[in-house]
């Protein structure tokens, strides 16, 4: 019996066999799927015809063959090729058929887009790209040192854009904020990204802003916040932070009437940190009765008992939930599906997780805009993967001022004015 494999698992030319067996895979999916999609786009246009009864839209042999890098490696694609005779009745131009699986301008998958950050980020210079990415994806086409120093370019160009964009038109209902310690290529060791999130009026997340700061100072947040109004943003009705009291500074400054909620996360951890360790359990589920509660005045009466239980022994843990009792329980006047978002800081603290667990402390600066933009980007690929909130139609009412008690909707904006 003739084989194709050698003891090792390899083919003849070395490569693995079970890299070559899912990059054969990748092509032959790929492929059927350009297939299908151009088919489904002459179907669909097959009754557009010419005066002598000829289709408008066919079919005409194939593009040159030209390499993509995905994950999976470097797969050789030949696309299907659509002759499309219409004109645009507006322009006078010839319609063209253009490929949503892979558009002309396609080399790479948005993977490896995702991939080439991480790298960097970690400490990956640029000319370490080629070698280290070659291994693993078959081939370095499209992954030289000057491509990948224009790729960073083009980030920095796509961050400082985002930064200067216009927030007049976009409605932030809910935000959350943050200042996450990543210690990655930022020039001063004390520096942190400053992390703005919010919740557009239709339920979905967005990332608002993304700017290094220095110790979430407040000053650090109010440079932020101006800058977000100078550019037309609209205060949110609640934003939700740490205790970090740089933030909450600079939202009263700029933004005062939106109103705050502390992030139970961080409370819990801070009131346990100062209580002993054989008290802590207890103490833990003790306050998650409290913003676990049916609605607020069930959690009242749960700090109640939680100042009773622990109010003896350890009265800092008990003075740090009861001086921000109100501040804590802010969420429970909001639709009873959005508690779980809006009580705390999670949105964020997700998000950042990948990056904080795949990045390092480098040696040397680095480039700290670079390292901005590589943030951004990342943030910006997660993104794509945000889910709305619960029941993202209460979200509008909460804006136009609706009242709610324990949860539900009591009151119409419309019937409040009348």
């Amino acid at each position: 019996m003739l084989s194709v494999v050698n003891a090792g698992g390899t083919t003849a030319d070395g490569s693995s066999l079970i890299d070559e067996i899912v990059r054969e895979g990748e092509r032959r999916m790929l492929a059927a799927a350009l297939e299908a999609e151009v088919n489904a786009y002459i179907a669909e246009l097959a009754g557009q015809r010419d005066d002598k009864g000829h289709r408008l839209v066919v079919r005409n042999g194939y593009h040159q063959p030209r390499t993509v890098t995905t994950a999976a490696g470097a797969v050789e694609v030949k696309a299907p090729r659509v002759n499309d005779k219409r004109v645009d009745e507006e322009t006078g131009e010839r319609k063209r058929f253009s490929s949503a699986i892979l558009p002309p301008w396609c080399r790479k998958s948005p993977k490896i887009s995702e991939v080439l950050p991480l790298l960097y980020l970690h400490g990956l210079s640029s000319g370490d790209f080629v070698p280290a990415l070659e291994q693993s994806l078959g081939s370095s086409a499209g992954l030289s040192p000057a491509t990948v120093t224009r790729l960073t370019q083009q980030w920095q160009a796509d961050h400082t854009a985002f930064m200067d964009r216009d927030l007049a038109e976009v409605d932030y209902v809910y935000v959350w904020a943050d200042g996450i310690h990543l210690n990655v290529r930022l020039e001063e060791a004390k520096a942190c990204v400053l992390v703005l999130i919010g919740v557009r009026a239709d339920g979905s997340k967005e990332l608002v802003a993304l700017k290094d700061g220095y110790r979430e100072s407040g000053e650090s947040w109010a440079d932020l916040m101006r800058d977000c109004a100078r550019r037309g943003m609209r205060a949110p009705v609640l934003a939700v932070g740490d205790g970090a009291l740089g933030f909450w500074k600079a939202l009263s400054e700029v933004l005062p009437e939106t109103r705050e909620q502390r992030c139970w996360v961080h409370k819990t951890a801070n009131v346990l940190d100062s209580m002993p360790k054989s008290a802590q359990p207890g103490a833990k589920k003790a306050i998650q009765d409290i913003y676990n509660a049916e609605d607020k005045q069930h959690a009242e009466v749960a700090i109640t008992t939680f100042a009773q239980l622990y109010g003896a022994k350890s009265p800092k843990a008990v003075k740090n939930i009861t001086d921000d009792q109100a501040v804590l329980l802010a969420f429970f006047d909001f639709p009873a599906e959005h508690w779980i978002h809006l009580r705390t800081t999670n949105p964020i603290k997700s998000t950042f997780a990948t990056v904080r667990l795949r990045t390092k402390v480098t040696r040397g600066a680095g480039s700290r805009a670079a390292a901005l933009a590589m943030v951004f980007k990342l943030v910006e690929s997660a993104q794509q993967r945000w889910r709305a909130v619960n029941v993202p139609h209460l979200v509008a009412p909460v804006r136009a001022g609706a009242r709610f008690e324990r949860g539900q909707l009591v009151e119409r904006p419309e019937l409040s004015v009348a």
